[in-house]
């Protein structure tokens, strides 16, 4: 077993690693103001971004599901890591040689399964690239690329290899790095073979298949022999680190260009993809021999952040199987908030034969917007009656008509049931747009009770987790001044130390009336108090999430560090007054607890109680009273 990462090292890396350089490999972020940005969370879905990063912190949140953490969380859970994996990821990234403190360094047999599997898949990919461009065997290779237009440059950018046609050539590569033979297995690169693991793709052109992140997690292998059986296509089987529903060929070429034009283009094969990204259009990605579903939208969606401009474009053959992919792709239209087209090419062409027939100009204008994904859908519908009749007219309008009603917007809605109308050639529009609409609210009552109520914060109610999630103790109303006021001096204690210590460390639990603000101030207590904060602020973050007893406090702490610090009307800006007036409210309230409490025993005890325990708590009561005139006259100061 691996030994224990020093923790030097893993400082080393959460500071080498900023948290948003990390998280914008996954998703779009935006400026959310305070220093902060946001993006549409990666760990549920949602319509509008709640999942803010403060990279000041070096902490995420996600005011929607509770998820939040620092650089390291963010990875083990969006590529489900170990705590190990996940900083030998972000030290291989940052250059960073880590120690290990039961043996030394890590032995690379130790190391975490998937970082191995990983490993070995780049490997793997750079011995094909090099098979490719070296072995005359692989002359089979390079003369099929040829035909397709990809010179020698196009191949090395795309990372395209060739694997050789002997049993086991990678096999003993790989074994010769240190890989195990239950390695290999597991990773896809092997297979089971009569005298032991044989190599799973031989003679075939290989195009390594990259995640979201840029490492390589499978490969796609096309066949180049008549003497092969194999598939036309054969792809890494799912493993550890590899489904098919969830990756997407070239998002990681592509999701910055996503990101920045709002729009992306799916295509439906590896050569494809090449052709668009060489003619300038470098937001293709395309599916690994699965259809366009619901996995691949929350990857899309995630870059294109949903807004109004968004645009994803389809193209598919224009043969009965392209047909019905566009009607697959339309039955998940609904998923985006962005505009969906098809675009298909003349005379049927793929993006790699137009490049080919008609040039790089030709593969651009192909995927400008034509024709809207639902009107292609529709018209794919509409041209299987025979419009003449009534009958005929009826029957279409019967099954083209609940999937008009599947549109969310209402105006849009509206809209397409007039051309759908048009499409029928049905002059009684107003029938077509009532049956529509009639479909779409029987559609939203078979729904249940509706949508949810929206979940608030930052300032506003916060009404805890969604409901199936594990309840988090006891829903605060932020409406309520004495919660509202304990939740900023935490924000500040835990963003802006330096403003509220030392004062902040002589606070007592018991002043935090809030059971879930309590727990939070116990765990700044149980990790050292918020003046150590001020040196090391990302540390210290660290640190009090350590300390949190459970995962409910822990993610209170994430999102107290995220959260923006709300300021009064009037208020400037976050400072020293406004630090000391959030300080003097806490402990005003509590003194004003304690002196009711105080109030309530000596009258309890009445005239007959023992003197000197009398004359002991009215002293205290007098103390009490003067030390809450002292703060009402003096603020901060007298602290």
């Amino acid at each position: 077993m691996a030994g224990r990462i020093n923790d030097e090292d893993v400082k080393a890396v959460r500071d080498a690693v900023p948290i948003d350089a990390v998280v914008s490999e996954y998703l779009q972020l935006r400026n959310a103001g305070g220093g902060n940005l946001k993006g549409l969370c990666p760990f549920h879905d949602e319509k509008s971004p709640s999942f803010q990063v403060s990279p000041s912190k070096g902490f995420f949140h996600c005011f929607g599901c509770q998820e939040g953490g620092d650089t390291i969380t963010f990875v083990m859970k969006i590529d489900h890591l170990s705590f190990s994996e996940a900083v030998e990821r972000l030290a291989g990234q940052a250059g960073i040689t880590l120690r290990y403190e039961e043996g030394g360094y890590n032995p690379s047999h130790q190391r975490g399964e998937r970082i191995r599997l990983v490993e070995a898949h780049k490997i793997a990919a750079d011995w094909y690239v090099e098979q490719l461009a070296t072995s005359p065997e692989a002359d089979t290779g390079r003369q099929f690329l040829a035909e397709r237009g990809f010179d020698q440059a196009a191949a090395q950018h795309f990372s395209v290899g060739y694997s050789p046609q002997g049993w086991d050539h990678l096999t003993r590569f790989l074994r010769g790095k240190g890989f195990t033979d239950k390695e290999l297995i597991l990773s896809g690169l092997s297979q089971e073979g009569r005298r032991g693991p044989i190599d799973r793709f031989r003679g075939r052109l290989m195009w390594p298949i990259r995640d979201i992140g840029g490492d390589v997690v499978g490969f796609g292998a096309r066949k180049l022999y008549e003497a092969d059986n194999g598939p036309k296509y054969l792809n890494t089987p799912d493993t550890a680190i590899y489904r098919k529903s969830q990756v997407l060929y070239g998002i990681d070429l592509a999701k910055k260009d996503i990101a920045k034009a709002s729009r992306a283009v799916v295509v439906e094969g590896y050569t494809d993809v090449m052709a668009c990204h060489l003619a300038g259009v470098t937001t293709a990605i395309a599916t690994c021999g699965t259809a366009f579903g619901g996995d691949h939208i929350k990857i899309l969606r995630r870059l294109l952040m949903d807004n109004g401009s968004a645009r994803v474009i389809f193209t598919f053959d224009g043969d009965a199987a392209g047909q019905k992919a566009a009607l697959r792709a339309f039955e998940d239209d609904q998923k985006f908030a962005a505009e969906t087209y098809i675009a298909i090419a003349p005379d049927g062409m793929d993006p790699c034969d137009l490049r080919l027939a008609k040039g790089d100009e030709a593969v651009a204008d192909l995927v400008e917007p034509r024709t809207p994904l639902f009107e292609f859908a529709l018209r794919q519908i509409v041209s299987r009656y025979d419009l003449d009749t009534p009958a005929g007219r009826a029957s279409a309008l019967d099954e083209a008509a609940p999937i008009v009603a599947r549109i969310k917007n209402s105006g849009a809605q509206h809209e397409v049931a007039v051309q759908l109308a048009g499409m029928l050639g049905i002059l009684d529009t107003q029938f077509v747009v009532k049956r529509v609409a009639q479909l779409a609210r029987w559609a939203r009552d078979r729904g249940g009770k509706g949508p949810a109520p929206e979940r608030h914060h930052q300032g506003q109610q916060y009404a805890g987790p969604p409901q199936s999630a594990t309840p988090r103790g006891p829903a605060l109303n932020l409406r309520n001044p004495v919660f509202a006021t304990e939740r900023e001096l935490l924000k500040l204690a835990l963003q802006r130390p330096e403003l509220v210590s030392p004062a902040f460390d002589a606070y007592g639990v018991d002043e935090f009336t809030a059971p879930p603000y309590a727990a939070v101030r116990q765990a700044i207590l149980d990790a050292g108090g918020a003046e150590p904060g001020v040196a090391d602020p990302q540390d210290y973050l660290v640190r009090v999430r350590e300390a949190a007893p459970d995962d409910a406090v822990r993610a209170m702490v994430t999102e107290l560090a995220v959260e923006a610090i709300m300021l009064h009307k009037g208020v400037k800006g976050v400072d020293e007054v406004y630090a000391g007036a959030q300080l003097v409210t806490v402990r005003r309230r509590a003194v004003e607890r304690r002196i009711r409490d105080i109030t309530g025993r000596l009258t309890r005890l009445g005239t007959h109680g023992d003197p000197a325990q009398l004359a002991a708590v009215q002293n205290e009561l007098w103390v009490l009273q003067q030390y809450d005139q002292t703060l009402r006259e003096h603020g901060a100061a007298a602290l």
